[in-house]
């Protein structure tokens, strides 16, 4: 009874950090969603100088920890006070959130990039061909043909990156934000349960879940067509 108590007497908290948890994972990648289909087309098609800056990018990104890139952006942004004052952006600097959300959708967005970059790669030639001899601009074929294709190849990834990018925001708790495990550190200071790290797991558990679930409902309505008939 003793664990359900503490559960009843904790769950406020830990719910309120689950709801910064969900914001800066969402921000995040909806940030690095809307930015990584023209950067994979770079990546994928563009100029030699904008692939060597891209690669350059996403190898750094891919390079370093997560950790490290956070403490970059808030700790580091110290260091430049005053220039970032003068152009407006201190007050966007100095809340932990913000250089949370910043640094979980620059880092997404990486990710993002070379997951799209492959799947804008495996879209079959004939296809574009084919759109190409029907008269097709270059935007049309992008937008009827090469991007569902590649959105359909890339989609199980894409879903796997935004469930690391959701566990990976627990270090947000580092740099003072109150997310879901932020709560839990703030819990397990002054009760010294350690059973709410248990109660904090169930609830990542859970939201995981339901994650995985509505991206396989997402994946089965984007294959639709290729089901087998009386399966759609």
């Amino acid at each position: 009874m003793a664990f359900f108590d503490t559960l009843a007497a904790n769950l406020p908290k830990l719910l309120d950090g689950t709801v910064t948890t969900l914001a800066l994972t969402g921000l995040g990648a909806a940030i690095a969603a809307a930015a990584s289909p023209g950067l994979a087309l770079l990546r994928a098609n563009g100029p030699l100088p904008a692939q060597l800056a891209l690669r350059a990018y996403i190898s750094f990104v891919r390079g370093t920890p997560l950790l490290a890139q956070l403490f970059l952006v808030f700790y580091g942004s110290g260091q430049f006070r005053a220039e970032l004052t003068a152009l407006g952006l201190w007050g966007f600097f100095r809340d932990p959130f913000n250089c949370a959300v910043l640094v979980f959708a620059v880092n997404s967005c990486a990710y993002q990039t070379e997951i799209l970059r492959g799947g804008i790669q495996a879209v079959a030639v004939g296809e574009i061909e084919a759109a190409r001899a029907v008269g097709m601009s270059r935007p049309t074929i992008l937008r009827r043909v090469v991007f569902p294709h590649a959105y359909r190849i890339a989609w199980p990834a894409l879903g796997n990156e935004i469930i690391l990018l959701m566990k990976a925001s627990a270090l947000a708790s580092i740099v003072t934000v109150f997310d879901l495990m932020g709560r839990t550190r703030q819990i397990f200071s002054r009760s010294f349960e350690f059973s709410v790290y248990f109660q904090a797991a169930v609830l990542y558990l859970i939201i995981t879940a339901c994650f995985v679930y509505l991206w396989r409902f997402a994946e089965r309505r984007m294959s639709r067509h290729m089901a087998a008939p009386g399966r759609a």
